[in-house]
């Protein structure tokens, strides 16, 4: 089952072996290509491909793929918007049996080299611009440390002689240099790694998800019963494939179904409208602010958006005003999910759920996966009683990247310990009330406190330093920091400590956007410091300010 280590032993295996479907995303495409061969696969801002189009693009990729020196097993590295090319690649390094690694395109300098570093990539795809961000550059500062890093491929027009253009990859004739019939050769486990996807660190670093291909296609499979999908159905996607909610249901669920996908490289409400009417889109997922921008769009209730029948949030809870505003603007229903990117998407609404069930819940467990709230000796807690969340099933991740005591530690008698908070009702249903794990939800992006809080502690002039959230009416949460100063220093600003995070490198979504500097911290007897207090301190400021 390959040479990273899981949590896949043959007892394991054996507890999921008929839940899964033990297929690959190879074995959906070749289906649609089959049956549906001039079904519309692909709708980005730049291209359209039907299934036949796009079965004949992946083979000659991977022919590529495997002409530049790329293997099975190996990791290639796709920090790119929502692009077809994105699509493409991950297909044709599953061909060759290749394994993912999504990189979310507002990284920087000190997440990528990190990832890339922990996932001995031998290969990276990058644009050369993307909203005003030259990737090339960042990759000149940071390639020396990348030892296993063999090619670099860019899309645009400006590529350096040190990097090469992917239109070498999508234009040569591939399949007429080198047999095509090789990578029918290749064979492919359904329990091989085939994703690698890093999520938000509550310790410090992030930590890189590994999913196999029965993991992701189960999660992927969930999908079709609980929203009735079929091949006549198009997905709307903007969320950024390189979260686990772009990836497994924007990148591969309209394979699964045959169905179509259209995609949107930087979100914008208007446009959305105008593709719902262009292409027939009938459902989408995304964060909540994509919702309100959504709901909240002037003469939203005259827009002839009847195809589209279902919207998905995940990410971040909807307030429940929203979709009791939604429901006397629109059609189409809303509904409300929970997951990560160890478990994909493990709870959802259904479409006929009552009212109380779509604005009171995060809905209940897909078949096989199960959820659990426990109290702090995981005793299994009483209806409507909150506790933490824990989680199993098949779709659940197989480990962390090279760290298997983090994963053995997240675990309790074959439970994930998901971090998260709830209260399950009488029915099943469950609604996240809180977070164990410190983390930041921006809009549906986590922001890895530890993280930051640890580039913070290299600052010198800081002493001591937290980060919490702070309410905010869109977004749902931003990052608030509270710092105390070394001796000597008197004052530090905000676009200082910007500037700060700029030089290390920190993805700007990361940033704090306020900042407080304190001279001590609210502790507990034994020194440890009350960061929920923190949060009623800051929350309490802006109600003021309000």
């Amino acid at each position: 089952m390959g040479k990273f280590e899981t949590l896949l032993t043959d007892t394991y295996i054996e507890k999921y072996q008929s839940l899964w479907p033990n297929k690959t995303i190879l074995d959906y495409l070749n289906e649609a290509i089959e049956k549906y061969p001039d079904n519309t696969a692909i709708v980005d801002v730049k291209s359209r491909y039907t299934y036949r189009e796009l079965g004949k693009i992946v083979d000659r990729v991977a022919i590529g793929l495997k002409e530049f020196g790329l293997e099975k097993e190996d990791v290639i590295s796709l920090q790119l918007p929502n692009w077809n090319e994105f699509i493409i690649l991950h297909l044709a390094a599953t061909r060759i049996g290749a394994i993912t690694n999504p990189l979310v395109p507002i990284f920087r300098d000190r997440e990528i080299n990190y990832m890339l570093s922990m996932t001995e990539a031998k290969m990276l795809v990058i644009p050369d611009t993307f909203r005003n961000f030259n990737y090339p550059e960042m990759v000149n500062r940071l390639i020396n440390g990348w030892p296993a890093m063999e090619k670099v491929f860019v899309i645009g027009e400006n590529v350096p002689e040190e990097m090469e253009s992917l239109s070498v990859l999508f234009d040569e004739p591939w399949e007429k240099i080198r047999d095509i019939a090789e990578l029918d050769n290749i064979t492919h486990d359904p329990n091989e790694v085939t994703e690698i996807i890093f999520t938000s660190g509550t310790t410090g670093d992030p930590k890189g998800v590994m999913h196999t291909h029965n993991t992701l296609c189960v999660s992927t499979n969930y999908w079709i019963d609980r929203l009735h999908l079929t091949s006549e159905d198009v997905m709307f996607m903007a969320s950024t494939f390189a979260h686990q909610a772009g990836f497994g249901y924007g990148v591969r669920l309209p394979i699964h179904i045959a169905g179509t996908g259209v995609y949107q490289d930087i979100w914008n409400p208007q446009e959305f409208i105008q593709l719902i009417k262009k292409e027939n889109i009938t459902f989408t997922a995304g964060a909540t602010p994509f919702l309100q921008d959504t709901v909240q769009l002037d003469g939203i209730e005259n827009q002839p958006i009847d195809k589209l029948r279902a919207f998905v949030t995940i990410g971040a809870p909807i307030p429940r005003p929203l979709v009791k505003e939604a429901k006397s603007k629109v059609n189409f229903t809303i509904l409300a999910g929970w997951g990560q990117s160890e478990n994909g998407l493990v709870t959802l609404t259904s479409l006929n759920d009552s009212e109380e069930k779509l604005t009171g819940t995060d809905g209940f467990a897909f078949p096989g996966m199960e959820v659990m709230v426990v109290d702090d000796n995981f005793r299994e807690c009483r209806p409507n009683e909150e506790g933490s969340l824990l989680s199993k099933g098949p779709a659940q991740f197989v480990g962390y990247l090279k760290r298997m005591d983090i994963t053995e530690a997240e675990h309790h008698d074959g439970w994930f310990i998901t971090g998260d908070r709830a209260v399950m009702d009488e029915d099943g249903y469950i609604r996240i009330s809180g977070r164990d794990k410190d983390i930041i939800i921006r809009g549906g992006e986590n922001i890895p406190v530890a993280y930051i809080e640890n580039v913070l502690y290299e600052h010198p002039d800081i002493s001591v330093a937290q980060v919490v959230a702070m309410p905010d009416t869109r977004l749902q949460e931003r990052a608030c920091a509270f710092i105390s100063l070394k001796s000597g220093k008197e004052a530090m600003t905000l676009e200082e400590l910007k500037n700060y995070l700029q030089e290390k490198g920190v993805a700007k979504q990361y940033w704090p956007e306020h900042l407080e500097v304190v001279e001590d911290f609210p502790r507990t007897p034994s020194g440890k410091i009350q960061k929920f207090r923190l949060r009623e301190q800051i929350r309490q400021q802006l109600n003021q300010v309000d």
